[in-house]
């Protein structure tokens, strides 16, 4: 138990060091550690709480979510009806009232296209319900009915996926360790440290960014454009660049911001102007070479947010997967919409409902406040612990002290981030971390009321000690990872530094104390101990 042979000591020396070392950087202003290599520069961040920063509350616009459902259906339905062999002719296509609705033209063909429908509907989980009723109606017409089910599954699967555009989004503004979290059915908790202007997140995030190439309808004429009426098959849509301030263009899309591989804000080498510059997928090349083929010398639609930006002509196929977008941007909006790109489209518009900026002062005062705290505490516990247990008091003060290294060490490395409730956690693991050598020391001097001798007795002290250590512990990081795997924001603060508190209290109090013990025993032998 107190045998410490050379490489041991070595490595407990090397762990401490490299813990100490990598706490210094978050002692240091940040502007004094540019120029040094990346894993002497990492620090500890500062939560909302602490370094100020905007807090954002954005609603989903659900309502989306079923308009978009039976667009997809329309448009895989029509591609199904043209697959088959012979080909499925259907007509008057619809979907006023909430339902899509089509006509057969064939009426021997009602039944096949109702069980080609039927394919395109899905399960929804374990409910044993579809998410969507398919019908014929009048003999020719076939009926697609949305189920709540469905509904309420794409709406959750939608809220999902815009959680995760919202995160990528806000990664690609480079700032530290935001909170994103869902409130409720439709509702995202974004909270960005260090932030104190949030217009441009706002603006990031209000941003759909849903992008789709269409053709021009050259059909239209100025009265339909006028009076807000479409051809069949077409739709008008705002183009603030036009004399008449709308356009026409067909319902289906060329190509969409879906088949993007990158987008990346350039400049246009004719006009200098800034541009986004941006590559389709292999199967969006294609579809796009095959349409720009087919239609040289027609115009086609740029539309972001179904608002077209640009009719440019194609004056020849394009045929290199890759196209750029001009639209009178700046640099800075070309450069969030190449963001808002790459890093997909919302599948629902997001609008802000709640905003507040916390400021940095009120960070200060939290950090002045943990800090007393946590340095009343530290000094109170290390005069009690020289008191009652005199020189191995002293080995446990010194543990207490490399403990609080470690811990901001790891939380350096990790990238973790300290908010308040983190400081609350923080000075609860060093009221804490003295536990452990309370155990030995009592039962060191229990072992020596027995009778055993000095070296006898700090052995089984520490030996007997260490199982209810364990024990005590393992039950303690058990419900810390709880805390941080079901909680967040300040709750996954509290669990982050309490875990790696007690991992490295266990280190410092039994393993780093025992090898301090074991070389003094080693070099003094003494006869007596008093403790």
């Amino acid at each position: 138990m107190l045998d410490f042979p050379r490489w041991k000591i070595w490595g407990i020396s090397i762990i401490l060091i490299v813990g100490v070392l990598l706490s210094v950087p978050s002692f240091v202003p940040e502007r004094h550690l540019q120029g040094l290599p990346n894993w002497m520069t990492a620090r500890i961040n500062l939560g909302l709480d602490l370094a100020g920063g905007s807090h954002l509350l954005l609603e989903a616009q659900t309502e989306d979510v079923a308009r978009q459902r039976l667009e997809q259906m329309e448009e895989a339905i029509r591609l199904e009806m043209r697959r088959q062999r012979p080909r499925i002719e259907i007509g008057e296509v619809s979907t006023a009232g909430g339902q899509l609705s089509f006509l057969v033209r064939n009426p021997a063909q009602v039944d096949a296209a109702a069980e080609l429908a039927r394919g395109q509907t899905q399960p929804v989980g374990l409910t044993g319900q579809r998410d969507w009723n398919v019908n014929v109606v009048d003999t020719t017409r076939v009926v697609m009915r949305p189920t709540e089910a469905g509904i309420n599954d794409a709406i959750e699967r939608a809220m999902e996926t815009a959680t995760e555009v919202v995160r990528r989004r806000i990664d690609e503004l480079g700032t530290r360790e935001p909170t994103i979290i869902r409130q409720g059915s439709n509702r995202i908790v974004v909270q960005v440290p260090g932030l104190q202007d949030p217009e441009a997140l706002k603006a990031l995030l209000g941003r759909t960014a849903r992008l789709e190439f269409k053709l021009v309808d050259l059909t239209a004429t100025p009265e339909q454009l006028a009076q807000g009426r479409a051809p069949v098959g077409s739709q008008i849509l705002p183009y603030p660049t036009s004399p008449a301030g709308v356009i026409a263009v067909q319902r289906r899309a060329m190509v969409t911001g879906d088949q993007i591989n990158e987008a990346i804000q350039g400049f246009s080498p004719q006009t200098n102007e800034p541009v986004v510059n941006i590559r389709f997928d292999g199967e969006g090349g294609r579809r796009f070479a095959r349409v720009t083929q087919e239609n040289v010398g027609r115009p086609f639609a740029i539309i972001l947010d179904d608002v077209v930006i640009s009719a440019p002509n194609i004056n020849e196929p394009i045929l290199g997967g890759s196209a750029q977008i001009s639209g009178g941007f700046t640099v800075e909006s070309a450069n969030e919409l190449a963001i808002s790109l790459r890093s997909g489209k919302l599948p629902v518009e997001l609008t802000v409902v709640e905003e507040r900026t916390v400021g940095p002062d009120l960070g200060a005062d939290s950090i002045r406040s943990g800090t007393l705290a946590g340095i009343i505490g530290t000094v109170a516990v290390l005069v009690f612990m020289i008191a009652v247990y005199g020189r191995f008091g002293v080995y446990a003060n010194i543990a207490l002290i490399l403990n609080v290294f470690l811990i901001l060490g790891i939380m350096a490395a990790l990238n973790a981030t300290l908010t308040l409730p983190g400081i609350a956690g923080f000075v609860l693991t060093i009221g804490a971390a003295v536990d452990a050598n309370v155990l030995i020391n009592e039962r060191i001097r229990e072992e020596q009321r027995r009778g055993r001798k000095v070296v006898d007795a700090v052995a089984t002290g520490y030996r007997e000690a260490q199982r209810a250590i364990f024990d005590a512990n393992i039950t303690n990081v058990i419900a810390g990872s709880l805390l941080f795997y079901f909680g967040s924001g300040p709750v996954r603060g509290f669990a982050v530094v309490l875990v790696i508190g007690i991992i490295t209290s266990v280190f410092t109090a039994v393993t780093v104390t025992r090898m301090f013990a074991a070389l003094w025993l080693r070099r003094a032998r003494p006869k007596e101990l008093v403790i």
